[in-house]
């Protein structure tokens, strides 16, 4: 018998009360914030079911498939792609340290796509038996409310079954979106980027998020021609603006086209392949378009607003600080919420949701200090806050730490490729408020940076810690002089 929830000061109801539910909990959508949902309520003692639709690499609004889009066509296609594309630029530089490349170097596009799809489909297989073994209950089919303690799960079939639970969590999450242009259907979405069944050799990328720079990065990295356009003078808004610049540095450094301030108003289908119209009156014909331009949540087909679940401008399912809706029995997590889209984030949603609901400590998920990358060649990884808003956020001075060097691997290869790491730093409380990283294994050095932020680490401290030698690493606890103080106003005081 599961835990009862102890938020708002319910009050447990007995196992007679219960008895008139098929489910303690019913989740639709089993992507990483669902089947984390799933698996740790079951754990706590619910009796828990859950639908997904029938897997396919590309979504729609009725195929989708256990593992969501990180697994299927987002996170883990996309890393597998990238370490593709990086493999390239490795085997230029080996020949600086001694190896001898004979032979001319091909890339088999449809080897590493088949490579890739037998490691979702593995991971398919993974995610499925995380919940048998946990002990849910897994629905194949489309799923809907129909009341708020009432699921209907179509089947592939059509068969309709109906099912009632005491709680309902939504996470559908979300799918890339076209935007409204002449001619978008013969433009892809990032899902069919994933699967294409030819490699491009000419493409145009709209967007300036990090799913537009990863691709640009990924396609130009296995010898592609690439267009990268953007509305903004630089990609990544949102990012630190300095660390913006080092970005766009080496993308077109790499070889990648940049178009800023640009936009496109057509897109034409030609016997040459695929021609876009710029705002600025540029044709550019290329083998594919890609609009990476913004996702949405999957909401549309859940019948939710019938069933009295708020949703925001944005079709986001809204939901209080524990992830709970306006109907008190159901509840939202991930994507779906539109929250901070992140795959851990949704995982830490689903954890603290399984917490709240069934083991009996109340949890709000916390927002602060969460890392994120940006896999472009070479990427970008933060966490914290940006200098921007820093300066915005201050009640008095920042200071800014940075070091910009020649990774010692290029030193030997010739590569011209800096990397740029970055501290943000409260001047009177010495507190590290943001890090960031451009250059190789910038994620993984983040992730340690991370946990130093976690628990409020100063700039003494990170000084006071030994670094590594040699390694990328070491700078952030090396940095010993201020390269800048900027008051709340953000002006610089200094330039050191």
């Amino acid at each position: 018998m599961a835990r009862k929830m102890l938020v708002d000061g319910e009050i447990a109801q007995t196992n007679e009360e219960e008895a008139h539910y098929d489910f303690d909990l019913f989740v639709i959508g089993a992507g990483s914030g669902g089947v984390r949902a799933s698996r740790f309520s079951a754990n706590y003692g619910a009796k828990v079911g859950i639908c997904e639709l029938p897997f396919h690499p590309i979504s729609s609004e009725v195929i989708g498939g256990v593992g969501g889009t990180c697994v299927i066509r987002g996170c883990v296609p996309k890393k597998i792609l990238v370490y593709g594309a990086s493999l390239g630029g490795e085997i230029e530089d080996a020949r600086s340290y001694g190896w001898e490349v004979n032979e001319k170097v091909d890339f088999n596009w449809q080897k590493l796509l088949h490579k890739k799809t037998d490691e979702i489909l593995r991971l398919n297989g993974i995610y499925k038996r995380l919940l048998t073994n946990a002990g849910v209950k897994l629905f194949e089919g489309e799923g809907k409310l129909v009341g708020p303690n009432e699921v209907e799960v179509t089947q592939l079939d059509g068969t309709k079954l109906s099912y009632s639970a005491k709680h309902i969590l939504i996470a559908t999450g979300s799918r890339a979106q076209r935007p409204a242009i002449p001619g978008q259907e013969f433009a892809i979405t990032s899902d069919e980027a994933l699967s294409l069944e030819e490699f491009p050799k000419h493409a145009v990328v709209l967007g300036g998020g990090y799913i537009a720079v990863e691709f640009a990065s990924i396609w130009r990295g296995m010898g592609a021609t690439v267009e990268l356009l953007f509305r903004k003078e630089l990609p990544l808004r949102g990012f630190d603006d300095e660390m913006r610049a080092v970005v766009a540095r080496n993308l077109e450094g790499r070889g990648v086209n940049l178009h800023p301030r640009t936009t496109i108003t057509e897109v034409i289908k030609t016997e040459d392949g695929v021609k876009v119209i710029t705002d600025h009156g540029e044709e550019i014909t290329a083998d594919v378009v890609l609009f990476a331009t913004g996702r949405a949540p999957n909401t549309k087909r859940l019948n939710l607003e019938a069933v009295g679940v708020e949703l925001d401008k944005t079709g986001a399912v809204k939901v209080d600080e524990y992830s709970r809706t306006n109907i008190p029995s159901i509840w939202a997590v991930g994507d779906v919420t539109n929250r901070m889209n992140l795959t851990p984030v949704a995982l830490m949603e689903g954890t603290y949701f399984a917490k709240t609901v069934f083991g009996g400590q109340p949890s709000k998920p916390d927002y602060r200090d969460v890392p994120c990358a940006v896999f472009a060649i070479p990427p970008l990884s933060i966490v914290g806050l940006s200098e921007e808003q820093a300066i915005e956020q201050a009640n008095g001075d920042i200071s800014v730490f940075t070091s910009t060097f020649n990774p010692m691997k290029n030193t030997i290869s010739g590569r011209q490729e800096k990397s740029v790491m970055k501290l943000v730093v409260d001047a009177e409380t010495d507190k590290v408020l943001g890090a960031s990283m451009c250059g190789p294994d910038a994620p993984e050095i983040m992730q340690g940076i991370a946990v130093a932020l976690k628990f409020g680490a100063t700039k003494a401290q990170f000084d006071s810690t030994v670094g590594i030698h040699p390694s990328a690493a070491e700078e952030f606890v090396t940095m010993r002089t201020e390269t800048r103080r900027v008051s709340g106003s953000g002006k610089p005081k200094t330039n050191l």
